[in-house]
Order: C-alpha cells, then sequence, then structure tokens
C-alpha cells in the first residue's frame, strides 16, 4: 500500500499523526536510552569536563545535521517551507526565549524532552513539572501570557526565506552544511571513545538525532503526496505538549497532525525501554521547596520556548539541522543561561553532578 492510498483511505491528518507516533516512538526509545539531555551537557561542559554527556548531545546534534542535509543534498527533502525558514522571525523571541528556557532547564533538571522521557520512567517530578510547561506554553500561545509573547517578539524581527537561513546569509551551501555536520560527528566519536562511553549509548544517541531528519523527511514527504497543505516539521515539544494538553481537554477544537502523534509516540517510546531494561521506578518530590523550583523553571521553559519558537530539541537540534538562524540563536542562549544559572544557584550544590532527572542532594539546590 503506497503512501496516496494511506491519505485517500485514513486522511491527511490522521496520517500525520501515525507518523508522529512512529517517529516519536522511535526518539522516545533512543533518548531513553542514550540518557540524551542538554541539561546534562551543558553543566558537564561549564564544569569543564567534556565527556559522555556532551558526546551523547554531540553525537545526537551532527547526526541530525548529517541526515537531513544528506536528504536535501540528493533531493529527498525541501525544507524551504518549514516554519523556522519560510515565516517571519523573532530575535528578540530567540534570545529572550533561549535565555528563559536556558534557565528553566537548569532549574526542572531536564529540558521539555526530558522531562517528557522521564515522566514515562515513573518519575512524577518530571509528569507535574511537564504538565505545568504545557499549561504555561499554551497560555503563551493562546492565552493570558499571549499579548506578552506578542509583544517581545515584535520588538526585534526579521524576515522569511533567505534572512532566516544561515546557510544564505553565511553565502555557504549545503555541502557545506554537510561537512560541518560530519567534523562535528567526528569530534563526537572521539569525545566518545575518550569518554569511554559505551557503543550501544552512542548509537542510540545517533539515532535521536536521526529521527530529527526522519521527522523532517517523513512531514515533507506527506505533504507532497497531500492534497490539502501538510506542514514541514520535525521534532519539538513545547507547542506539541501544549497541543496535546489541549487535545486531550478539548478535541472537538484540534486538528489530527503530526505534533498530535508525536507527544503520546515519545511517552510510548520510552516507557517500553524503561520497561525493558527494568528502569521503570515511582519518583516523587522531595519537599515544598523542591517543588517550587521546578514549577519556576516549567514556567520560564513554557513561556520562553514558545517565545522562541522552539526547544532544546525543536530549536536546537531540528531547527540548528536546517540552519535556521533563529534556531541557532536559541540554542546559543539556552547554553548561555543553563551554564550562568548552574553556576549561581547549583554549581556548589551535589545535585549539580547528579543524573538528569535526579532528585536534589541539598536544600539549596531544592
Amino acid at each position: 500500500m503506497d503512501l496516496i492510498t494511506i491519505i485517500e483511505q485514513v486522511g491527511e491528518g490522521p496520517t500525520l499523526a501515525l507518523a508522529g507516533v512512529a517517529v516519536g516512538a522511535a526518539f522516545g526509545f533512543a533518548a531513553q536510552r542514550s540518557r540524551f539531555c542538554l541539561r546534562a551537557a551543558s553543566i558537564e561542559f561549564f564544569h569543564g569536563e567534556v565527556g559522555q554527556k556532551v558526546a551523547i548531545w554531540l553525537m545526537a546534534f551532527a547526526t541530525a545535521v548529517v541526515w537531513t542535509q544528506g536528504f536535501i543534498l540528493t533531493g529527498l527533502l525541501d525544507v524551504s517551507e518549514a516554519r523556522q525558514l519560510a515565516q517571519r522571525g523573532s530575535l528578540s523571541g530567540a534570545i529572550l526565549g533561549g535565555l528563559m528556557f536556558g534557565a528553566g532547564m537548569i532549574m526542572t533538571r531536564g529540558c521539555a524532552s526530558r522531562l517528557l522521557v522521564l515522566s514515562a520512567t515513573g518519575n512524577l517530578r518530571a509528569l507535574v513539572t511537564g504538565l505545568v510547561m504545557a499549561v504555561t506554553a499554551q497560555s503563551a500561545y493562546r492565552g493570558a501570557l499571549t499579548p506578552l509573547r506578542e509583544t517581545i517578539t515584535g520588538w526585534w524581527t526579521i524576515d522569511g526565506a533567505g534572512a532566516r537561513d544561515l546557510l544564505v546569509v553565511l553565502g555557504l551551501g549545503h555541502g557545506h552544511a554537510l561537512a560541518f555536520g560530519v567534523v562535528w560527528c567526528a569530534a563526537a566519536y572521539f569525545y566518545a571513545v575518550k569518554s569511554k562511553l559505551p557503543a550501544v549509548t552512542w548509537f542510540t544517541a545517533s539515532g535521536v538525532g536521526g529521527m530529527v531528519a526522519i521527522g523532517w523527511l517523513v512531514t515533507y514527504t506527506i505533504s507532497q503526496a497531500s492534497f490539502a497543505p501538510a506542514r514541514v516539521t520535525s521534532i519539538t515539544f513545547t507547542g506539541p505538549s501544549a497541543d496535546t494538553l489541549m487535545f486531550v481537554l478539548d478535541q472537538s477544537r484540534m486538528v489530527w497532525n503530526f505534533d498530535i502523534g508525536l507527544v503520546p509516540g515519545v511517552f510510548l517510546g520510552s516507557l517500553l525501554g524503561a520497561l525493558l531494561y527494568k528502569e521503570f521506578v515511582l519518583q516523587g518530590f522531595k519537599d515544598g521547596q523542591s517543588m517550587r523550583r521546578y514549577i519556576v523553571g516549567a514556567v520560564l521553559m513554557g513561556f520562553g520556548g514558545m517565545l522562541a519558537g522552539g526547544c532544546a530539541v525543536g530549536a536546537g537540534v531540528s531547527g540548528g539541522a536546517i540552519f535556521a538562524l533563529t534556531a541557532w540563536v536559541t540554542l546559543a542562549c539556552i547554553w548561555l543561561a543553563a551554564g550562568i544559572t548552574d553556576f549561581l544557584i547549583d554549581r556548589e550544590t551535589p545535585a549539580a553532578t547528579a543524573a538528569p532527572g535526579a532528585e536534589p542532594a541539598s536544600g539549596r539546590a531544592g
């Protein structure tokens, strides 16, 4: 059965949703097994210890770049109509949103994707934090926080098309972008070997990046076979988390698309990984002080992610893989804010080096 036949039988929206479930499940399984986490990588980097966590993130990022640019060069993919490139963007939103997201990521001990993955392993802290983030994101998108978001994004805007394409701005081509990705793949492999990262871990880390590229390819392929316009997109979590929440609350107001299938798909893939490897363990908050920290961080991530137009994965990996200018600005600001926030609130505590999602060991960090 070919793609056109599937679309004719179930419709464009459900087809995209099913694709979202499949891509999300593979991403969730790979992220759960590799411990993929930008928060952990940024802390390791700013502590001057470039090792396994940086290698995992770098392997995922570089693989996403290589596969995505490879698809473009072979003519299988065209991302020119993707929102991150085609539509008018906001540099003020990318800067401030990235800074807010990075700070919130440190406070919640995990970015949006990591919280979803941890939720599936029984981490109730991550589940509650993720729900608060989704509610905040929805408020920033279509609720009480919308006027504030629109005001900030309007401070410094840039046109779509060439103005948002970093390759065009720098006068480079997709071949240069592919070479860039290959170099960073080599660097990731170097750090993986140096830090004695198990082969299965860096393999699943590359799977995280590979699913980002597959997300772009799948949505583009469906858009070409659809009779109605279909959005070309890939893996991101702030907006889809908000949409999924609203879909659960009021299905009559939502439409089927890739994002609707993505979030439950990631949850299912992560849950499968946790159950197969006996890592499903129920965990809760340590105390009220800890809960306040997570909630504040979740609000920062929810609003910051919507302000920036993407999260650590949506902007940092998916947007970075297609060289969207605002995505790279957001990624840089996330890293910067993560380093500063870690130094200010966690640097002197054991919790600073705890595993992603672990409960802080000291009162100051909790």
